[in-house]
């Protein structure tokens, strides 16, 4: 008799690809929203996730104003640090111990007085959260790829002045085909020298040309999606051998129509090639699923055994920037998941950035 699948809401993992207002509950937003005034579209009320498809600049251009309409409701401290908090609750019932949340200052700063308060205020939350929920959180800070370069370099040098207080990488996010890498090389310099490991967004809705970009100009240690690598074998292999971490996020490719289906995203192409997953729910409240559901659709669509999904973990797990004892502590989770011991992953105490 077969075995039952393992839940794998008890798989201990790391979330290295979390937009911090993509994270947002759908209910939190409703209440926001009424909080502040804010008329939000029916696509954002129905309690289901918009239909969204931004292969074209149309389908972006929504995708973006939805976006728009959702930040606008985050206006407040608290309103800040309620949405670091759940986010942390939801990756601890997903199994996550370890976060690594990706935010753009620029969005909030001129409501939270400037962006030296924006982040201050993010990382005063990433603290409260931290001791609240038991799992490890850092922060990359990102730069959105269709404003100016120097505003880019600007948030560098910001993100540069926090190392010691949990920010540990920098970002570009944003519509790759409208702001290209090489554009942003000075403020990923800046990043670098201060320590920080450059995580841009790179083959999604752009090809492999986006991707030699941010790994040969940008010096990316990670990439944001990656996942079209998969039409260039020979770029593959060169991640696979410099074990270059693709964050890859199967709902969301699915929904902005980058595939047109689950079972048509190159998850197991990846993987048999060698290049480290970390598996990443992107924007939830867009896309209507969180960090577990990734893993059951790589079961569940690419029949990846639990083996393989304990697997997938590990290679989140060393992905991370999270301290050796921390990753130690998760690793060993993944083994007693696989061996079948104990019924619920919980951390077993706060971990720092």
């Amino acid at each position: 008799m077969d075995r039952p699948a393992r839940d794998v809401r008890t798989l201990p993992k790391a979330h290295l690809h979390l937009h911090f207002t993509g994270s947002m509950r759908s209910e939190t937003l409703l209440e926001l929203a009424d909080l502040h005034g804010v008329r939000l579209p029916d696509s954002l009320t129905s309690g289901r996730p918009p239909r969204l498809r931004a292969t074209d600049e149309r389908g972006w251009f929504r995708f973006q104003r939805l976006y728009d309409i959702a930040r606008s409701c985050v206006r407040s401290e608290d309103d800040m640090h309620r949405l670091v908090r759940e986010a942390a609750e939801d990756d601890r019932a997903e199994g996550s111990g370890w976060l690594e949340i990706q935010v753009d200052p620029t969005s909030y700063a001129p409501r939270l007085g400037g962006l030296t308060p924006a982040v201050e205020i993010v990382l005063d939350a990433v603290e409260a959260a931290r001791a609240a929920t038991g799992i490890g959180i850092a922060v990359v800070i990102a730069a959105n790829r269709t404003k100016h370069q120097l505003e880019a370099r600007t948030l560098a040098r910001l993100a540069a002045q926090y190392t010691d207080r949990g920010v540990v990488g920098f970002g570009l996010s944003n519509d790759e085909r409208r702001g290209r890498a090489p554009a942003f090389e000075k403020a990923f310099e800046i990043a670098r020298h201060a320590g920080l490991f450059a995580d841009p967004h790179g083959g999604e809705l752009d090809g492999p040309r986006s991707i030699r970009d941010c790994v040969d100009v940008l010096g990316a240690r990670r990439l944001g999606h990656g996942i079209r690598v998969v039409e260039d074998p020979e770029l593959m292999a060169v991640l696979a051998r410099r074990r270059i971490v693709c964050e890859v996020c199967p709902a969301s490719n699915v929904a902005l129509g980058v595939y047109d289906k689950a079972a048509d995203v190159p998850l197991r192409t990846l993987f048999e090639a060698g290049v480290p997953i970390a598996l990443g729910a992107d924007d939830p409240l867009l896309f209507g699923s969180r960090l577990a559901a990734q893993y059951e659709l790589a079961r569940d669509e690419h029949d990846f055994t639990d083996a393989e999904l304990a697997e997938l973990a590990r290679q989140s797990i060393l992905g991370s920037v999270a301290p050796a004892e921390v990753q130690r502590e998760l690793l060993d989770g993944v083994e007693r998941w696989l061996a079948g011991v104990g019924a619920e992953f919980v951390p077993t105490r706060p971990p720092v950035a």
